[in-house]
């Protein structure tokens, strides 16, 4: 009977197309992955994938036999997981890509009473303001905005991402307050840069009443990273546009006032996003129905 880890060297290598990922996922070295695979291959006597120096695919006889064994791996290290603990209970090391500023002020916050819940989960959380690739990164869960949901990946909604004008009140004395998105252009603008587009990104603003227009931003100030917009607004250098969530705290200190109150961009959703399996790890099932649970009720 072939053993486990020449089985997860394979469907991981298959899944990620390529040993040094897969050796990533499994914390192991390119070429012990490559040795597992090539050990199951000698013990059953079929060639499983197609090897160039620059490109790992799956013979047909490598797709058939993925289909036959996948999901008969995630049970098995389901099952593995579910009797590490003496008591059963969730572990293991979590690992989560979160944005920085959401996931420092609404998360973290969070994370006390989910470890006084669940003490043998030992969690590795990366802020970062990229789109992770789950499977690829080895990552349990991320929370973000409109990621591109990849084949083998799901999203559960946590809160809604309103984009919204602020800034110091002690930016704004003693000038008149602008009463449309167009008027912002009289203000210095803090605004972002796109990390992969690299383009200044572009908010089309909306009223109760149903209009629509765009933010004009000055690009006074380029930030790349949305706690410094926030932080640049506080120190009065000119007016941004964040999502609601961000900003909320400095708002109810006073720090920061609404710019348009009326107005805002719609950005979408912050969700969680895990990849999808007929059986999860006991460790990211909490995790998701712990956040879910805890945004809903909160109504972030």
């Amino acid at each position: 009977m072939e053993t486990l880890a020449n089985l997860e060297s394979f469907v991981r290598s298959a899944e990620t197309g390529s040993f040094s990922a897969a050796a990533r996922l499994l914390a192991l070295t390119p070429a012990a992955v490559s040795r597992n695979v090539a050990i199951l291959e000698r013990n059953i006597g079929v060639r499983l994938f197609q090897r160039s120096t620059r490109k790992l695919s799956l013979t047909q006889a490598g797709e058939r036999f993925l289909a036959d064994i996948g999901g008969n791996l995630e049970a098995l290290q389901t099952a593995i997981s579910a009797v590490s603990s003496d008591r059963g209970e969730p572990a293991g090391v979590l690992k989560v890509s979160l944005p920085p500023t959401f996931g420092i002020s609404h998360v973290l916050p969070l994370l006390p009473a989910f470890l006084a819940r669940y003490p043998l989960i030992r969690p590795e959380w990366h802020f970062e303001n990229r789109q992770v690739d789950l499977i690829a990164e080895g990552y349990d869960a991320a929370i973000g905005g409109a990621f591109e949901l990849t084949p083998g990946v799901v999203s559960r909604k946590l809160a809604m991402a309103d984009i919204v004008a602020v800034a110091s009140p002690a930016y704004l004395a003693g000038q008149p307050l602008p009463t449309h998105p167009s008027e912002l252009s009289r203000l210095n603008g803090i605004v972002m840069r796109g990390s992969r587009t690299g383009r200044i990104r572009q908010w089309l603003m909306q009223d109760g009443a149903g209009n629509a227009a765009t933010a004009s931003l000055n690009e006074n100030i380029v930030l790349n990273d949305p706690a410094a917009m926030r932080e640049a607004a506080i120190l009065g250098l000119g007016v941004t546009l964040l999502i609601l969530p961000d900003v909320q705290a400095p708002i109810q200190r006073g720090e920061l006032v609404r710019v348009l109150p009326d107005w805002h961009a719609d950005a979408g959703a912050l969700s969680l996003y895990y990849p999808s399996r007929t059986l999860m790890p006991a460790k990211t099932r909490v995790f998701i129905d712990y956040m879910v649970e805890a945004f809903h009720r909160d109504n972030v």
